[in-house]
């Protein structure tokens, strides 16, 4: 099903969607109605039951279509992690069954204009009132168009830089809470991203996302889950680069034959072909240690998404290379897909933050 969605559907609202820079919302409809934003969500929280590798495989198979498409899957996946997590039976029911049906869209901010790589500096506060709390703070980078409905935000409700980071849910139209110009993007265009400003946005004691000060514990498990989606995402992109670029060679005539002809083109090809299918063994064995509960899996979440995201820069890259003067051309996909996939290198934590994870689980673990 999700092959025929992606090619069907998906694949031919791509170039129109990176152009205008607007959200995908047919073929938001069509991942709805077939229940691809909740795969990996239990049923009783209106999901399919299904597990992260399912998930993953979904993904991969909409980012090979289309990457900004892809991205609000991820995004809402990234919404629902926390309260799968951390979340109240209360909050599970509230919240989880409208965003696993599609029904509405939710975001998940953490990114700040002073704290990107680094949570632990965010400056984002919640202050307790009443029984209430007051959100005062500025948010950057959310992936949101304006009818968000649910939104989770990362605060600070101590000066303690890990044991004082608490998670908040605020749903749109609460007083204070507004948000700023979409972003221009290099990539993933119809993935709108904004500014979002909280200025005493006042959230009942009940929006809290798990225990007060225990919110960076939660992050890191969101991350663990997070990431292998976004390899998932690198090794979509990649591979549809890969194919077009691989058809293109074929067709295409050089001193009288066509390109697949010489050894250098079957060599990029080769490359490019190991390097896909490492990066998605990569992925998949992420996506199974976390639904066997492994306890090494914050390891393999980060180089699955690390290997992966590199791996889709490098064969984007020399998909634009196979396509000559063409590959630099929008008429062709391949640019935009290359465009697409600088982002898988940044988001979820940067490449290099993955490695100093790596490294550290090397050498202290």
């Amino acid at each position: 099903m999700r092959k025929k969605i992606a090619r069907d559907v998906v694949a031919k609202h791509a170039e129109e969607v990176d152009r205008l820079g607007e959200m995908p919302w047919e073929n938001i409809r069509v991942l709805a109605e077939n229940g691809l934003f909740g795969v990996h969500v239990p049923e009783e929280y209106g999901g399919a039951g299904s597990d992260m590798l399912s998930h993953v495989a979904v993904i991969e198979e909409i980012a090979s279509a289309c990457a900004s498409t892809s991205v609000a899957l991820s995004t809402q996946a990234l919404t629902m992690a926390p309260f799968l997590l951390a979340g109240t039976e209360e909050q599970k029911q509230k919240y989880i069954p409208r965003l696993a049906r599609g029904e509405v869209l939710g975001s998940f901010g953490i990114t700040e204009p002073s704290s990107g790589s680094d949570v632990s500096s965010l400056t984002t506060t919640a202050t307790k009132d009443g029984d209430d709390y007051l959100l005062n703070g500025r948010k950057c980078l959310l992936r949101m168009p304006v009818n968000q409905k649910s939104m989770v935000f990362v605060t600070r409700t101590s000066e303690d830089r890990t044991n004082g980071i608490t998670l908040f849910i605020a749903e749109k139209g609460m007083e204070g809470l507004t948000f700023g110009n979409k972003e221009d993007k290099m990539g993933i265009r119809g993935s709108v991203t904004r500014e979002v400003f909280l200025d005493n946005v006042r959230v009942p004691k009940e929006n809290m996302l798990g225990d007060e000060g225990k919110g960076f514990k939660i992050l890191m498990n969101v991350f663990n889950e997070t990431r292998p989606v976004v390899g998932a995402q690198a090794v979509g992109i990649a591979q549809g680069a890969y194919d077009y670029a691989i058809d293109y060679v074929k067709n295409r005539k050089q001193f009288g034959k066509t390109l697949d002809n010489f050894q250098m083109i079957q060599a990029m090809a080769a490359d490019m072909r190991m390097k896909i299918e490492a990066a998605r063994l990569l992925v998949y064995q992420a996506a199974t240690k976390l639904d066997q509960g492994e306890q090494d899996v914050a390891l393999h979440s980060s180089m699955a998404k690390c290997f992966a995201s590199d791996m889709a820069m490098s064969v984007t890259t020399d998909a634009v290379q196979l396509l000559g003067g063409y590959g630099f051309i929008k008429e062709y996909p391949v640019e935009r897909m290359m465009r697409d996939a600088k982002i898988t290198q940044i988001y979820e934590g940067t490449n290099q933050i993955q490695r100093v994870i790596i490294g550290n689980y090397i050498f202290k673990s």
